[in-house]
């Protein structure tokens, strides 16, 4: 058991041990109380039964068959003391009659006649007798004292026996729901140090159950933590891989140019060519790379500023549309504006680019790029949809796509380093925004991007 189970148990026995007692004080002193306010003379059910078997039996009986009663210790004269008291106050037994209990009841006997004081003295007109059932001090109804063979038996359940099965009963019920509370603890532990070994796999809700209490959804929150660790370390690790791969390829590449160079000295000049091009295609990568692990990272970002994010769609339109009609291709836009919103420029028109620049090299010869910027129909946000006629993605790629180093698996892929998407997606995610693909009616894929406007700059139409 560890301290912090310790420290529940111990912490719900005392709180038990402490309601209990105040609970017993509070009962004490209501007892205390209810004696101090309870009338001297007994007018329950078995206090008017007594009283009115005593009457009937002097009525009928006379004083001699009264006191037979009265010395009987047949129930329920074993449990009721009922005192016959004449007009000197002397009991027709001769026992010793509580003053308190005697003026109260020649007060009730004096006074109106009512049901409640029927119910606490009689009155026998032909002797003169005054019968009444006290009280005794601690609120009881005085016992008969009775013969050493009719005492009452010792308790069933002396008070110590109680406090000990009281004790034990809180020591249980601490300690089981002092349990049940660091179960779950334990295992979110064991889990956390599983994890920490490489287990990435661990899970804590089968462990849990079917609690649905905070450490339930504890160890909830600790499975999606886990299950979100391993899928970035497994992309990490296919990261690395394509990374390695892309690499792999220009820089052999380059050993075959250098290897040639060194067997033909006729052809340096055409392998030096070879050599730059492929040293200019590390460079693109490996930028490519930097700008990405920078987005993930969402670290040494430039600082947002105000930006009509329709400008740069339009620029890059202008750029896009002067490559594209040297292969037979063309780009067509429509823009509305103005639209503000608070966004890093820079990263802005990269993804904007990525995106554009994605489109014109897969559509088809003879096609157009339609490009649509504007402000949604709230206002609130900036939509921009760019739609090619090229081959599309398959379904099952339409998200994967967004993914560094996705290759199409429909044959389409043209060249690049499958980095644009992937770095699109994550600029404009930094930018509270979002990025979705779909396939077109009639061929050809439609990436749409929307992002948030800057709060008081929201277009109304």
């Amino acid at each position: 058991m560890g301290r912090l189970f310790w420290k529940f148990f111990l912490a719900f026995w005392l709180a038990l041990l402490l309601a209990g007692a105040a609970v017993g004080t509070l009962v004490w002193l209501h007892q205390q109380r209810s004696v101090r306010e309870e009338p001297v003379l007994a007018a329950g059910p078995r206090a008017a039964l007594a009283l009115q078997a005593a009457a009937a039996t002097l009525r009928h009986g006379g004083v001699p068959a009264l006191r037979a009663l009265l010395d009987d210790t047949a129930p329920p004269w074993n449990a009721t003391i009922v005192y016959a008291v004449d007009r000197e106050g002397h009991d027709a037994l001769g026992r010793a009659v509580p003053a308190d209990a005697l003026e109260r009841a020649r007060r009730l006997a004096a006074g109106p006649a009512t049901p409640r004081a029927a119910r606490v003295v009689r009155v026998d007109e032909a002797s003169g007798l005054l019968l009444f059932v006290p009280f005794a001090a601690d609120g009881t109804i005085r016992p008969m004292p009775r013969p050493a063979r009719l005492a009452r038996a010792p308790e069933r359940f002396p008070p110590l026996l109680l406090a000990a099965i009281g004790l034990i009963a809180s020591v249980a019920f601490s300690a089981l729901l002092a349990w049940s509370l660091t179960r779950p603890i334990r295992h979110l532990r064991r889990a956390v140090a599983a994890v920490s070994e490489g287990r990435l796999e661990t899970r804590v809700a089968p462990l849990v159950g079917r609690r649905a209490d905070e450490l339930a959804e504890l160890g909830r929150d600790f499975d999606q933590m886990a299950q979100r660790l391993q899928q970035l370390l497994a992309s990490q690790r296919r990261l690395l891989h394509d990374v390695s791969h892309e690499l792999r390829s220009p820089l052999a590449r380059l050993q075959a140019a250098v290897g040639l160079a060194r067997q033909n000295p006729d052809r340096v000049p055409a392998m030096l060519e070879r050599i730059e091009r492929e040293a200019s295609r590390l460079d693109g990568l490996v930028g490519e790379l930097l700008t990405l692990a920078r987005l993930e990272a969402g670290r040494a970002l430039p600082e947002p500023q105000s930006v009509d994010p329709v400008d740069p769609v339009a620029a890059i339109v202008d750029d896009a549309r002067f490559e594209a009609r040297a292969s037979g291709r063309d780009v067509a836009f429509a823009g509305a504006g103005p639209a503000v919103a608070n966004a890093r420029a820079e990263l802005l028109h990269r993804a904007f680019e990525n995106v554009i620049r994605n489109a014109v090299r897969y559509t088809d010869e003879g096609s157009v790029v339609e490009v649509a910027a504007a402000p949604t129909a709230s206002g609130e946000a900036f939509a921009l949809t760019v739609a090619d006629r090229g081959p599309g993605v398959p379904v099952a790629d339409l998200e994967a796509i967004f993914e560094p180093f996705h290759r199409a698996r429909n044959g389409a892929a043209k060249g690049g380093f499958g980095l644009g998407l992937a770095i699109a997606r994550r600029a404009i995610e930094a930018h509270g925004g979002r990025i979705v693909a779909r396939n077109r009616a009639g061929g050809g894929l439609v990436v749409e991007v929307e992002l948030r406007l800057a709060a008081g700059h929201s277009i109304t139409r």
